[in-house]
């Protein structure tokens, strides 16, 4: 494999975790975002689940993207999704019964989530295993990264614990609304204006250095 292939692939992968991170760049997938991420556990739960549906069925759908008709494409998509999401479905049940029920309906909708039929289409239906594979990580991976950002803050502030462990001690007040849907909008604004300041920061400091 060549130095630029590496550095093409390379790309692809970290594509996903900051400059087309799908909750904080595209923003996609905000009703699970918002919905699970009042704890730690629940936002690292449905992070390696969405991540797991996502990398098997990218590398499914690649793997059979000269086969299937065009005509049928979407339907086929959604059918080797929801496969992956019904094995999802049943191995949290089997390993966490209250990770199951905190998590809800919101694995079952997995399915439909903007990010994995996104990912199917605009990529993965056109791009060879290996590299489909890679941006499917990537994307996962940020996916997790945005589901902990908001799921710390939230239960950090929410609770004054971090994993179910106490941070600030038995005197302090705890923010609830910070585990309220309300709680959840409130923190994914201030992580979307975070990072569109770091990116306004980068373009202008781009900008400085080619003036330069």
């Amino acid at each position: 494999m060549s130095e630029s292939s590496s550095n093409r692939n390379l790309q692809v992968f970290l594509n996903g975790i900051w400059k087309e991170n799908p909750v904080f760049v595209q923003v996609l997938g905000m009703c699970p975002t918002l919905a699970v991420t009042n704890s730690v556990r629940n936002a690292i739960a449905m992070g390696i689940s969405t991540m797991f549906v996502l990398v098997m069925s990218s590398m499914l759908v690649a793997m059979v993207r000269k086969v299937v008709p065009k005509q049928v494409r979407i339907a086929t998509y959604i059918l080797i999704i929801s496969t992956f999401v019904t094995i999802v479905d049943y191995l949290i049940k089997a390993v966490s019964i209250p990770v199951y029920k905190a998590l809800g309906p919101f694995i079952a909708l997995i399915v439909v989530n903007c990010i994995i039929l996104g990912r199917a289409e605009a990529f993965a239906s056109k791009n060879t295993v290996y590299r489909s594979v890679l941006d499917a990580v990537g994307m996962g991976v940020g996916f997790c990264i945005a589901l902990l950002c908001l799921g710390g803050v939230r239960e950090l502030l929410g609770s004054g614990s971090f994993l179910g462990v106490p941070i600030f001690g038995p005197y302090f007040e705890p923010w609830v609304i910070f585990l309220l849907p309300s709680g959840g909008f409130f923190t994914l604004g201030a992580w979307l204006l975070v990072f569109s300041l770091l990116k306004e920061r980068k373009a202008r400091r781009a900008a400085q250095e080619q003036s330069a």
